[in-house]
């Protein structure tokens, strides 16, 4: 898996280790409530069956790597459903002591140029909760383009959500 530096962090592949971090940043509401398959609360376990089943994991199809900052796992930016060639869907979060430093906009840059370049990708899509409006900041930042709204496209915390889906083609 790579491994990429950049000034104000260090992308790199999950550890075991990882699991009491993890758990503790989306174990906020404020940052769980943007994850459509993250349950809240939140727990240790979880977070542990998690990379169990990420570090067990020898599928092609999804790449995650965790955003190191002072030797801690302070979020996670994922490409999923990854069709070499072709497509992928990308994910992320960040703990929420993190925003509004322009940690994800970098982690989007980075992630966005290694599908790209290691999966030759054409296209990589996300969405994002129609009031998430950071997010799709970082998006539009990172020159992904507003293809539409999707109505009701999302269960989380037994409603169903709209959610904008972005793309940037290569």
């Amino acid at each position: 898996m790579p491994t990429v530096k950049t000034k104000k962090f260090i992308l790199r592949p999950p550890r075991m280790s990882d699991a009491a971090s993890i758990a503790k940043y989306i174990g906020d509401i404020r940052v769980s409530r943007n994850l459509s398959s993250v349950p809240y609360p939140y727990a240790l376990k979880d977070a542990k069956q998690w990379l169990r089943k990420k570090l067990k994991s020898t599928s092609d199809e999804t790449l995650s790597l965790l955003i190191e900052i002072e030797k801690e796992a302070v979020g996670c930016i994922s490409l999923e459903r990854i069709s070499k060639g072709h497509k992928a869907e990308m994910g992320y979060w960040l703990g929420r002591q993190h925003w509004g430093k322009g940690i994800m906009t970098e982690a989007v840059k980075a992630m966005t140029k290694l599908g790209f370049k290691k999966y030759k990708l054409r296209r990589i899509q996300a969405h994002v909760y129609h009031f998430n409006k950071a997010s799709a900041r970082v998006l539009e930042k990172n020159g992904f383009k507003l293809e539409g709204l999707l109505r009701k496209a999302v269960a989380k915390d037994k409603k169903i959500l709209d959610a904008y889906i972005f793309a940037k083609i290569k």
